[in-house]
């Protein structure tokens, strides 16, 4: 959910301009609200963050609607004896980054913001540990790789919100090389584009600590997914970059955003690309690279071998039979009468029937490495959606509504 909101609000930081009279601009802030009046009531401490309610099993053990739950709803927190510092960096990179979006909009909101971020990056970085290890019932669904992409990355936000030294501190975080994927799990991706921003505006110094090496993964890692890297990420003869068989789009959109404000950040410095997997490197302007970060939008609105739209609602033909309770189950308002824990599973996830209720907006996990996508609810790994994937869609809609030639 935090880094949810980092991304919803690094959209409106970079192209918020864009979308000023079209009504979307009000709606993000909007929406980044909601994720961050939840964080605030969330950390009521500075040392004390509740990371999550409910349990993963006995959620999972129902198929039923929101309104029909009533299974526990335990809470978990993190503190100084239970540390969690990938989540608590993460939230404090959401509350710098939102601080950001905030700024000349509601300074008084902002100012709140960067203040909990402050608190949460110090309490992340002063004690140490995964959150997985300290919530046990986390690890089993949302297990942490590490944290110090979230330290690095909580240090990029404050840093760029503040410009206090003390956060230069991500420039002496030893470069973790070049990344296979961008993701709620590994961040470095965002963090090292960061630092190339602060490079290229020449707000930190190339030659001291890690920043030039910084900047070279990220560079590395977008001439990985553009194929003009040493390492190219997997593309599907339909045109998908394919990172994972588990909510592949996920990772699509977080390149395929990384592209987007990347090429931002060189047009704004008069810069371009450099891939080596030729020598001499190959220079790659700007438009190309949203060039192809169009195309692999288009392909998820439809523009594939299928003619088959992944966000639902969108076009004719899109998901309907998706990984989702409320989509699943008759509305409350049609139907009352309150859906039975385990019936649910009978009579609503193993129907063949189209979903009851539209999700609109939402993209689902999305095909395989094939091209292939099956509609069933079932089919988890293709079928369910994920809040993590549509902020980053929300950027690159931003800057596309005008292309360079």
């Amino acid at each position: 959910m935090a880094y949810t909101v980092t991304m919803l609000a690094w959209s409106a930081i970079s192209y918020g301009d864009r979308l000023n009279g079209t009504g979307y601009k009000e709606a993000t802030l909007d929406a980044i609200k909601w994720g961050t009046d939840y964080f605030i009531k969330a950390h009521p401490k500075p040392n004390v963050l509740y990371a999550q309610v409910g349990d993963g099993d006995s959620d999972h053990y129902c198929w039923q609607r929101p309104e029909d739950m009533t299974t526990p709803r335990p809470v978990f927190k993190i503190n100084e004896d239970n540390p969690g510092s990938d989540l608590a960096a993460e939230t404090a990179a959401a509350f710098a980054a939102s601080a950001i979006a905030f700024s000349g909009h509601d300074d008084k909101y902002s100012a709140r913001l960067l203040k909990h971020a402050r608190q949460l990056f110090k309490f992340a970085k002063n004690h140490q540990g995964k959150y997985s290890d300290s919530v046990p019932a986390a690890a089993k669904f949302y297990s942490s790789s590490g944290f110090q992409d979230e330290l690095m990355w909580a240090a990029a936000w404050l840093y760029i919100a503040t410009e206090q030294e003390s956060y230069k501190y991500l420039g002496s975080i030893e470069p973790a090389g070049t990344r296979t994927m961008f993701s709620w799990d590994d961040k470095f991706v965002g963090a090292q584009i960061l630092v190339a921003k602060l490079l290229y505006e020449g707000k930190v110094p190339a030659d001291d600590g890690n920043w030039a090496e910084h900047k070279n993964q990220a560079e590395e890692f977008l001439c990985n997914c553009i194929q003009k890297g040493t390492n190219n990420v997997f593309k599907t003869k339909g045109g998908l970059l394919w990172f994972n068989e588990w909510n592949n789009l996920q990772y699509t959109v977080s390149a395929s955003f990384a592209l987007t404000v990347y090429a931002t950040y060189l047009n704004h410095t008069d810069n371009i690309l450099k891939c080596s997997s030729d020598d001499p490197p190959v220079e790659v302007k700007p438009a190309e690279l949203l060039r192809f970060a169009q195309s692999r939008v288009d392909y998820i609105l439809g523009d594939n071998l299928y003619n088959m739209s992944y966000m639902v609602g969108y076009g004719e033909k899109y998901p309907r039979k998706i990984h989702h309770r409320a989509a699943s189950i008759v509305s409350v308002y049609d139907d009352p009468k309150p859906v039975d824990c385990q019936k649910g599973y009978q009579i609503w996830y193993y129907s063949d029937k189209p979903d009851p209720n539209i999700l609109f907006g939402a993209i689902v996990g999305g095909p395989g490495k094939y091209d292939n996508y099956v509609d069933s609810r079932t089919n988890y790994q293709m079928a369910e959606p994920s809040t993590s994937t549509p902020p980053g869609l929300l950027g690159i809609f931003g800057q596309l509504l005008k292309v360079p030639e």
